[in-house]
Parts: C-alpha cells; sequence; structure tokens
C-alpha cells in the first residue's frame, strides 16, 4: 500500500499527521511532507484513518 496526495487540494490542517505521524509531517510553512509512501502493514489502519479523516480529500490509497 501506498499513500498519494493531491497538493493541490491540501489545505495543511494537521489532521493526517495527528493518525499517523510516522507517514506525515507539516513543515514550518505549513506543507505537507509524506516521510514514506510506502506504508508499512503495521500502522497501516492508522494511515487509513488519516486518508479518511481528511477533510480535503487530498489523500489516497494505492495497491502496489
Amino acid at each position: 500500500m501506498k499513500v498519494a496526495v493531491d497538493y493541490s487540494r491540501c489545505a495543511g490542517l494537521g489532521i493526517c499527521e495527528s493518525f499517523a505521524s510516522e507517514i506525515f509531517e507539516i513543515d514550518e510553512s505549513g506543507a505537507l511532507l509524506v516521510r514514506r509512501a510506502e506504508i508499512p502493514q503495521q500502522i497501516g489502519a492508522a494511515v487509513r484513518a488519516a486518508v479518511a479523516g481528511c477533510p480535503t480529500e487530498a489523500l489516497r490509497l494505492e495497491d502496489d
């Protein structure tokens, strides 16, 4: 599983970071950084919650 971001939709609210800080980070300028595109199985549920919780629908999951 991989995460993809539509940066044109991302508002930098940090909700994804609150669910899965191992994968998502909002930097000092408010931009989203994806630390790892490939999602480890053990945090898959947290990343799914982050994708579902994104109010701008900027995140999506892709199969390998």
